[in-house]
């Protein structure tokens, strides 16, 4: 019997609860048959994929699972080994990186400046990190940071001291660079019935600076951390039919202007469309755990072979590093397939009348222009699951200019302060299950869906006119259907 995803555990769940949790932090790369043997336990509980397609946001790649795990499951049908490589890179993702020189050789070298020590300090349960309280400093997001100009890729110009991104921890004897203090101003308005809202501005302060001070015009761009649902699928679809949707001109005079990044690849030495990052200034999955290697953690790889921190920072030159690079190809593509199978879960409860009414109100309000309903993946070689897949990701990964109100005032290659990649939609009602938290956009600003969509402006502004428009009971329908993604 078919079980409706939206009720009760699949066996998968049942699975990853029944058995002990994997104690990731004792593990190292030579245990990789003690990982294997862990997660195989998790892996190989499946059930038949849900006969309605609507369910199926990531095709064939789609899990049926709505518990705090469900970022977290590979996509079914991977082989033997496939699963093995998913297991490495899962421990790498998870495991704390240490000061250099270490033991654990093969994971020392972090810092001596950082953010976080793994990845899923930022990305728990493969999911998404949340702001500061107000008043509070950032602990599991970051500032991006440069000046005026442009580096020698076009990219952002960082700052000759604090570099591209500012990094709030430091190994013992180093400086940290800042603490990013978040406080937030109240903007008040109303729904068109009457009744009241209030939105948050959050405004950023520098403090305890460990290298003097920065410019007044410094730019920034705050950054929560998204979920990695989906990677691979994303990646798969071709740049052609990207490019195909992108209308930087508005030719069409519909409103909606989309346009595709053109990014520095570092493998391939040349420009290319940007897909990944919140202004899409990554072309791969395998840059974009790179770039996360380097920035938030202080570690080298063969595409960043230059620490994070600059000379004029001479407590941390004197840091002894873990080689060179510090991060090996091996676990760079270890974690780049753990990004790029982890599966998308299905939708839930999409017969309910309520999801249903709020669906027809998503694309009468042509909230789906940027958050487009349906995409189609290429060929991946070696990775059938990703291949030839209707996907339902609620994005075009292009950029849009969606008002001053969101802008950072922070160019990125051919991105503009008021433009952002549409972020995908899927697993976004599986976040407060996941992450215990609600808040949503770049910053972590909007603290629930309703908010997220009274803060779009610039090419949504219509399709945010209309929401405010609406009575509330159509409101919550619409906020229903989001939640059922």
């Amino acid at each position: 019997m078919k079980r409706n995803p939206s009720t009760g555990s699949s066996r998968r769940e049942k699975a990853l609860t029944s058995i002990p949790r994997c104690r990731w932090s004792l593990l190292t790369s030579a245990a990789t048959v003690g990982i294997w043997l862990c997660l195989a336990l998790s892996l190989d509980a499946s059930e038949p994929p849900p006969a309605d397609p609507r369910e199926l946001s990531a095709g064939d790649a789609t899990v049926i699972d709505a518990s705090r795990q469900a970022f977290s499951l590979p996509v079914p049908g991977l082989t033997e080994v496939q699963k093995s490589a998913f297991a490495v890179g899962n421990s790498f993702f998870n495991l704390n990186w240490v000061a250099a020189p270490a033991s654990t050789a093969a994971r020392d070298g972090l810092g001596p400046h950082f953010n976080a020590r793994s990845c899923s300090a930022c990305h728990l349960h493969d999911g998404r990190s949340r702001p500061p309280e107000p008043g509070g400093a950032m602990s599991v997001m970051l500032l991006r940071v440069s000046v005026a100009g442009t580096n020698a890729h076009g990219g952002p110009r960082p700052h000759p001291v604090y570099g591209g991104q500012i990094q709030g921890r430091a190994l013992p004897g180093v400086p940290a660079e800042a603490d990013v203090v978040v406080d937030f101003e109240p903007v008040r308005g109303a729904f068109a019935d009457g009744e009241a809202f209030e939105l948050r501005r959050p405004k950023y302060s520098l403090r305890n600076l460990g290298y003097g001070p920065v410019p007044a015009n410094l730019l920034t761009s705050p950054r929560v951390a998204p979920a990695v649902i989906g990677l691979g699928l994303l990646e798969a679809v071709a740049v052609e039919h990207l490019a195909a949707l992108a209308d930087p001109r508005d030719r069409d005079g519909d409103g909606i202007s989309g346009k595709l990044n053109q990014v520095w690849n570092a493998a391939t030495q040349r420009l290319e469309p940007g897909r990944f990052g919140w202004k899409a200034e990554q072309p791969t999955v395998r840059q974009q755990v790179a770039g996360a290697f380097n920035g938030d953690m202080g570690l080298t790889t063969s595409l960043f072979p230059q620490e994070n921190h600059s000379p004029a920072q001479t407590a941390a030159t004197r840091q002894p590093n873990g080689g060179s690079p510090e991060v090996s190809d091996q676990i760079l593509d270890s974690v780049a397939f753990y990004s790029r199978v982890l599966a998308v879960p299905a939708r839930r409860s999409v017969d309910e009348p309520l999801v249903r009414r709020g669906e027809e109100i998503f694309r009468a309000a042509r909230c789906a222009a940027c958050h487009r309903e349906q995409l189609t993946t290429g060929e991946v070689p070696g990775l059938p699951q990703l291949s030839r897949q209707t996907i339902r990701p609620y994005t075009d990964l292009l950029l849009h200019d969606v008002g001053e109100g969101l802008s950072d005032n922070r160019p990125a290659f051919t991105a503009e302060g008021r433009e952002w990649r549409t972020p995908p939609l899927w697993g976004i009602g599986l976040v407060p299950k996941v992450n215990g938290h609600s808040f949503l956009l770049h910053d972590g600003r909007a603290r629930n869906l309703t908010e997220a969509i009274l803060w779009h402006g610039g090419e949504a502004e219509k399709s945010r006119e209309v929401f405010r428009e609406l009575p509330r009971a159509d409101r919550e329908a619409l906020v229903k259907f989001l939640e059922s993604l």
